[in-house]
């Protein structure tokens, strides 16, 4: 019987487990591609015992390669497992957070809008504060204010005006309001603010010798309600500010800034650290959603001009052993403040103006900005392991394609091997010789 029909059949999804039929490279065939079978007819034996030592050999090479590759696979597929299940919890830890947070809005949203806080001011007693400063540019917008409500947007010189620092956005807490009021000071506090350049140049004209015009802007205005306004004053034009360029915290409705923690070199956030200050501002409906003509909302622009990455910090000492994490300025809720470039503000302060308490966050209680921390914190994580999960899969999906290459190398080998064997074995006068054990 000729070699062709000895040929085994081989099944390629079956791989034998015999080390004896596994070679990957033929070391009988010269680079012609023709056998020394004749070169070594005369020692047959010899060439025999010769092929299956080279058969043994190469085939321990390939189950050793497979064996590698399956190695690497199951160290990613347990890697794999392991992200998951740490990312499955973090997804019930943020899930109950937010059941947590979203009580503590139900409750507080049930409080009537205008409803005063026994400790905090509302924005109805804000604006009387500031309508007791007759002479000041506030106290006239609010008055207009008052006097012609949403009719305001009819007198030309007020259609820019956007409002006053103070009544633009509203603080969870009290005494972080005192506090954020404190940082900016008064004269910021009572700052008009207008959309565009045109509404800052209509709040003041000029005469010829460059001196104030008092018949015409803020100040006609002004005499023909009877405030006469003598106090200088601030404006700020939101069309000119330098808009925040980075990203929003996911599926936020006050589209806070997604601002990035104070960390350690080690990755660990000073103790204490509550948030930033830009995010604590809560903006009405009203307004939050207007933008400038470049798309920015006053979260944005205003109130990240006027606070920056200004952080929040629980004690005077968590601020301190921050101080080298500190870039814009720090407050601490027991009244310490740091302004920008490392200057400390002591002393007793009174604060005449403050942002008015949010209606609905009256009850909110003490632990409310840690709960909003903590669930900011484990979404963080929760993306850097989505990460690695991505990553782990990218090598797994490698590993495979690699076995997968190796397997077909293999199934071709065995095919090449099996017939080349048993053409070895059959002597030159067409007798089967004895097969190699």
């Amino acid at each position: 019987m000729s070699g062709d029909q000895q040929r085994m059949s081989i099944d390629n999804d079956k791989l034998p487990i015999s080390p004896k039929a596994l070679v990957v490279h033929d070391p009988l065939l010269n680079q012609g591609g023709q056998s020394n079978l004749f070169v070594f007819a005369g020692n047959r034996d010899t060439m025999q015992n010769g092929t299956a030592e080279a058969v043994v050999c190469n085939s321990k090479k390939l189950e050793d390669a497979m064996q590698e590759i399956g190695l690497k696979i199951k160290h990613h597929e347990d890697n794999i497992k392991f992200l998951k299940a740490q990312k499955n919890k973090l997804d019930d830890s943020i899930l109950d957070l937010q059941v947590s947070l979203g009580k503590i809005h139900s409750t507080c949203g049930t409080d009537s809008e205008n409803k005063e806080s026994s400790n905090g001011w509302s924005e109805e007693e804000t604006s009387e504060k500031i309508l007791r400063l007759d002479k000041s540019a506030a106290g006239i917008c609010c008055q207009l204010k008052t006097d012609h409500g949403s009719q305001i947007t009819h007198i030309p010189l007020m259609k820019d005006v956007m409002g006053i620092v103070a009544l633009l956005g509203k603080v969870d807490d009290d005494n972080l309001s005192r506090l954020l009021s404190d940082f900016l000071g008064l004269e910021t506090m009572l700052a008009v603010v207008c959309k565009t350049q045109d509404g800052l140049k209509a709040l003041e004209t000029y005469d010829k010798e460059g001196f104030i015009n008092k018949s015409s802007g803020l100040y006609g205005l002004g005499a023909a309600i009877g405030r006469d306004l003598d106090d200088p004053f601030l404006v700020i034009c939101l069309g000119n500010l330098r808009p925040y360029a980075g990203e929003f915290i996911a599926d936020d409705p006050q589209r806070r800034l997604d601002l990035m923690k104070p960390r350690w070199d080690n990755g660990e956030t000073p103790p204490g650290f509550l948030g930033f200050a830009v995010n604590m501002i809560n903006i009405d409906t009203a307004n939050l959603y207007w933008a400038t003509s470049t798309g920015h909302g006053l979260r944005e622009t205003l109130f990240y001009k006027l606070f920056s990455r200004l952080q929040v910090y629980k004690t005077r000492a968590d601020m301190l052993q921050a101080l080298r994490v500190i870039t814009d300025g720090a407050i601490s809720l027991d009244g310490g403040i740091i302004k920008r470039d490392g200057v400390f503000v002591l002393g007793k302060r009174e604060v005449e103006i403050k942002f008015p308490k949010s209606s609905r966050s009256s009850n909110i209680p003490e632990n409310y900005f840690d709960t909003e921390s903590r669930m900011k914190e484990l979404k963080w994580k929760r993306e850097r392991f989505l990460e690695d999960l991505q990553r782990e899969q990218s090598f797994l999906d490698q590993a495979k394609f690699n076995f997968e290459i190796k397997k077909q190398e293999f199934v071709k080998f065995l095919a090449h091997s099996s017939s080349y064997v048993t053409a070895t074995q059959v002597p030159a006068g067409g007798e089967r010789s004895t097969p190699i054990s």
